[in-house]
């Protein structure tokens, strides 16, 4: 008859098999799927569970062995979800590696940086360029039912954009872009500024659309509210704001200079012809301008003239400023002359 196993045996065999499913595990940690080095792009879909996502990834040849997965899944609860997205993967990482991947989300993300002043054609060439958007799904920014969504009462999402940098992760539907961009906005224009807004009798879109002006006449902050002033101004007073940059604007073409005739064109956007604002922004206004559409200098100037320096000469008058017009329309034409003669 067979000796029964000696408590001291039981435990021998116990710590053989946890020594060896150890080593087992380990070696499925270590040692890479193959030699193949070549990055591809394996993507996780919205929803899907760790397991789902473990599946995957074996289906497309980065794990032999899912079972260590998913008992590592278990002791560091990983698997109580899986962040969507795509994962840059090569077969020659160890399986250890491209766990860390998954444990830490380590998706393709983009980061666009959008400027103060961009327009929407400069902010469609960069979501482009990242093929975060198509010439469809760019159709958005102007359906009247996706701009009611987003509380947007203007012609398109221009000047709702924020300019800032922001991270997307590649595959993220279009929707979502635009609406974490007007987000932002909706954050930095805050309650603090909407009661002001309130106070001064504006909407949302007519501050926007009054702080895009502003970005693009600006270069210096010091200047913003007293740019501002202007224009709130000549709104009191009935004047046309006569704003260059909104004749830009409203120019399918529009070229880098101004011609008369181009201040006779009838368009919704040409302050030249329209009184009050535009029907909604030209560009996406920095919050520096939006506070100044908000806060004007308490100042009566009416008028304002670009020094060719980045600076703006101010005047009360409409005498006054047609003395600093011709004062700097003929200094900058001495300058170009000057620079044609040390160009040749």
């Amino acid at each position: 008859m067979n000796r029964p196993r000696s408590f001291k045996e039981i435990i021998a065999i116990f710590v053989s098999l946890v020594f060896f499913m150890a080593v087992y595990v380990v070696i499925h940690l270590i040692m890479p799927v193959s030699g193949e080095n070549k990055w591809r792009e394996v993507e996780i879909p919205q929803g899907a569970s760790y397991s789902r996502g473990v599946d995957i990834l074996a289906n497309e040849g980065f794990v032999e062995n899912r079972y260590v997965f998913l008992l590592l899944g278990k002791l560091t609860r990983t698997d109580r979800s899986m962040r969507a997205g795509y994962y840059n993967l090569n077969k020659s990482m160890t399986p250890l590696e491209i766990f860390d991947r998954l444990r830490k989300g380590m998706i393709l993300e983009f980061t666009v940086t959008i400027p103060e002043g961009s327009t929407l054609d400069d902010i469609r060439l960069k979501l482009k360029e990242f093929g975060l958007i198509n010439d469809t799904s760019w159709r958005l920014t102007t359906d009247r039912g996706f701009l009611s969504s987003l509380n947007v009462s203007a012609p398109s999402l221009e000047g709702y954009i924020f300019p800032d940098s922001y991270n997307f992760a590649k595959g993220t539907g279009p929707k979502n872009i635009f609406s974490m961009m007007v987000q932002r906005m909706r954050e930095k224009y805050d309650e603090s500024l909407m009661k002001r807004a309130d106070v001064m009798g504006m909407t949302e879109n007519e501050v926007l659309t009054l702080a895009s002006i502003i970005e693009k006449e600006a270069v210096y902050d010091s200047e913003r509210p007293r740019i501002s002033a202007v224009y709130h101004n000549r709104l009191k007073k009935n004047m046309k704001l006569q704003a260059d940059p909104t004749v830009l604007y409203g120019l399918r073409a529009r070229p880098k200079l101004i011609r008369y005739i181009d201040l006779m064109r009838s368009t919704p956007y040409n302050t030249y012809v329209i009184y009050g604002l535009p029907p909604g922004p030209i560009a996406s206004p920095g919050i520096n301008s939006i506070r100044a559409a908000l806060y004007p200098e308490n100042t009566g100037y009416l008028f304002f003239v670009s020094m060719n320096n980045g600076r703006h000469y101010f005047s009360r008058s409409g005498a006054e400023h047609v003395k600093a017009v011709t004062l700097y329309r003929r200094s900058s034409v001495s300058k170009d002359k000057d620079g044609k003669k040390e160009n040749n």
